[in-house]
């Protein structure tokens, strides 16, 4: 019994010595050459960035919590009803025309009901509200299919824009876009900061358009879209 005992004694003993050794070798090594790495080669990740507790409480406090700020800071989209009172004032006389021309603004926005996530309230659905791939797809091609209506409005003395904005113009003699009509389009006041960079956006892509008809397009079509939607 006492031989047994010893014996068990050994062997326990030489497991814990094995455990308690550092001589084992690895010997599953990546091979030497272009494919090993060191931190001249590879991204280094700094762990030193951290925020303080104290920090991120005060930010909580002042900003709120997060399920807060996303729905405050989030962008929805122009809902289907405004989308379309938005293209009647700004002149796209093809939204309420009863048969609109094929692939008018008028034509894009009745048959993109679907696309641009429209209510079905037959079925209880009520209006998406978020802004999806085929809604931004089917806004933007609203916006550069009526961008030659809006232009046309500012030479008509009935349109829509002729009685909102009275003696705007949105380009003058020589093709030069005006804050005035810009700020008729897109609610940005003349006196913005902003304005600079929109007058500068504008008239760089009707000078680099092919010709000055396309450039003006063009430019008209990148406003509202920078205007109405999250872009």
């Amino acid at each position: 019994m006492k031989t047994i005992g010893y014996t068990l004694a050994i062997l326990a003993s030489s497991v814990l010595a094995s455990a308690c050794t550092d001589d084992s070798t690895t010997t599953n090594q990546p091979p030497a050459g272009a494919t090993s790495g060191n931190e001249d080669t590879t991204f280094d990740h700094d762990n030193g960035d951290y925020i303080s507790p104290w920090d991120l409480l005060d930010r909580l406090q002042k900003e709120g919590p997060p399920r807060y700020t996303s729905r405050v800071h989030s962008c929805s989209k122009v809902r289907y009803k405004t989308l379309g009172a938005v293209l009647t004032q700004l002149g796209m006389t093809s939204v309420t025309a009863a048969t609109p021309p094929a692939l008018s603004a008028g034509d894009l926005y009745k048959t993109g009901f679907n696309a641009l996530g429209g209510p079905n309230y037959a079925n209880r659905i009520r209006e998406n509200i978020s802004v999806t791939t085929s809604g931004a797809s089917r806004e933007f091609d609203i916006f550069a299919a009526g961008a030659q209506e809006v232009i046309d409005a500012f030479a008509s003395t009935t349109s829509t824009i002729a009685t909102r904005c009275p003696g705007a113009s949105l380009f003058d003699t020589s093709n030069t876009c005006q804050p005035a009509g810009i700020a008729c389009i897109t609610g940005i006041p003349t006196n913005d900061p902003q304005m600079g960079h929109w007058l500068s956006y504008c008239n760089l892509t009707v000078s680099m358009a092919s010709d000055v008809t396309v450039g003006k397009r063009l430019a008209v079509a990148e406003m509202l879209s920078a205007a109405y939607t999250c872009e």
